[in-house]
């Protein structure tokens, strides 16, 4: 499993950068592809091969219950937003669905303040939890999957997380949605993204924020890069716009990148059996977080984050929201 990781972040290049602000995208790119098909969460969504409930009529707040009615295997990403039912939740974790199960996915909480039903269903709204917030529970993830073998975060930590987030962009809503702040932000956000795009031949992305690297995402193959691509990309954007740093803008080096992959193929990759088909391999060190979804020896998704490192909870170069500096850049 090491090996399989290993080799595949040794053969990713990396094309000339994207910038917007002080947001940075070095595309990752692979002639390789996994050697089997498989739907993202939208596309089985979309057109109904596959259902997301509460767990039973009372519902569970760290648990959701995935029903696949297709013979395809489905991909459900770490971060994604799944709304409706008693309360909007995020996925702890990648799952790669078997073709018709029923699974029971572990997921967080992302609306603190509601616990009844708008919709028996679940839908999705091409949102993600915020890249900041995803390295956290990536980290929280990793210690529950070692000591208890299950895939929980810390949902006390994530609401505060979404909280101090909301407070800081003025996008406080009833429930606490994290909803609100994308909401809230989205004509920035929009702004931002219309600066990136997939090239050809892309599997993923090294993100960095305000020069400093904030995490890669990288998939088996290119299609789905370009299918999760917006969601993906407004994850990064938001924490740019949270914590902008005008004097970083433009300041983007191509050795942290290398700098980044060289602690990542250092990490060594802890396998535990996924939620769904194939290996969650969790991979940590004192800088990174994260994990590589495994099937076969081939990779799904990897996906790993810098680690904060002050007691702020920011990487060096990076400050508190401002109002004033974000009306100068709007």
């Amino acid at each position: 499993m090491e090996n399989t990781i290993k080799e595949y972040l040794e053969g990713l290049k990396f094309g000339r950068k994207q910038v917007c602000r002080n947001l940075c995208m070095f595309p990752a790119l692979s002639t390789d592809a996994v050697s089997f098909d498989y739907a993202t969460l939208d596309e089985a969504l979309s057109d109904g091969r596959v259902e997301v409930v509460e767990v039973d009529d009372g519902g569970s707040v760290p648990e959701l219950k995935v029903v696949n009615r297709s013979p395809g295997l489905v991909l459900i990403l770490d971060g994604e937003e799944l709304v409706g039912a008693k309360q909007n939740r995020i996925v702890n974790t990648s799952i790669l669905l078997r073709g018709k199960s029923t699974t029971l996915i572990p997921v967080s909480c992302v609306e603190q303040g509601r616990w009844s039903y708008r919709s028996r269903r679940f839908n999705t709204e091409n949102r993600m939890l915020s890249q900041r917030l995803r390295g956290r529970k990536a980290e929280q993830v990793t210690d529950a999957v070692r000591f208890s073998g299950e895939f929980r975060s810390d949902q006390g930590a994530i609401w505060e997380g979404i909280a101090e987030q909301a407070e800081r962009m003025r996008a406080e809503s009833p429930t606490g949605a994290m909803a609100a702040i994308f909401e809230k932000e989205m004509p920035s956000i929009r702004e931002y993204a219309r600066r990136f795009r997939p090239v050809d031949g892309q599997v993923g992305a090294v993100f960095m924020i305000n020069g400093a690297v904030a995490g890669l995402e990288a998939f088996g193959k290119h299609g789905t890069f370009e299918k999760v691509f917006e969601k993906l990309l407004q994850s990064y954007v938001l924490d740019a716009i949270d914590w902008f740093d005008p004097e970083t803008e433009h300041k983007f080096l191509k050795s942290e990148v290398t700098r980044f992959m060289k602690s990542a193929m250092r990490t060594r990759p802890d396998p535990h059996p996924s939620v769904g088909a194939g290996t969650d391999c969790r991979m940590e060190s004192d800088r990174i977080a994260g994990f590589a979804l495994v099937l076969d020896k081939e990779i799904l998704h990897v996906s790993l984050f810098a680690k904060e490192n002050d007691e702020k909870g920011a990487r060096p170069g990076m400050q508190r929201y401002s109002r004033r500096r974000r009306n100068q850049i709007s």
